[in-house]
């Protein structure tokens, strides 16, 4: 693991409040995985597979029908929900690669081990989590 790796996880939003030795845990935990320019990542609808996945490299679309909801780059994420959720429910968007990229993975079961034990881990997630929800019900209203 590499301080690189670390950095990269503390400079994105969901992990910022995390110390070395959380982003470490993480690390150990997930996997990473290369997608080509225009391989769908996550298709709408789509139940299970991995649940988190963060942009070490590369650039991704979130889509809906034919409507562009977000861009993503390095250090932002996607797929957050999925960690949270009892069961596996429906994806609510498809994820494209635009060029290249490269994501870290985390499953729910690899992510509940390791909230079962760091709890507080949860805690500053949660935080993070919650502002994300929050702004995004303010941009769908809007």
């Amino acid at each position: 693991m590499s301080q690189e790796s670390i950095e990269l996880l503390k400079n994105s939003r969901l992990f910022s409040q995390f110390s070395n030795q959380e982003c470490q845990s993480i690390l150990k935990m997930s996997k990473t995985r290369d997608f080509s320019a225009e391989s769908t990542i996550v298709k709408e609808g789509d139940v299970g597979g991995v649940g988190f996945y963060l942009v070490l490299d590369g650039q991704v679309e979130v889509r809906k029908k034919d409507k562009v909801l977000a861009t993503l780059g390095k250090g932002e994420f996607f797929g957050e929900m999925a960690l949270l959720l009892e069961k596996d429910t429906p994806r609510s968007a498809d994820v494209i690669a635009t060029q290249d990229t490269k994501c870290l993975l985390l499953s729910r079961w690899d992510f509940r081990g390791l909230i079962k034990s760091h709890p507080d881990m949860a805690i500053k997630m949660m935080a993070q989590l919650a502002e994300r929800l929050s702004n995004t019900h303010t941009s769908l209203s809007e």
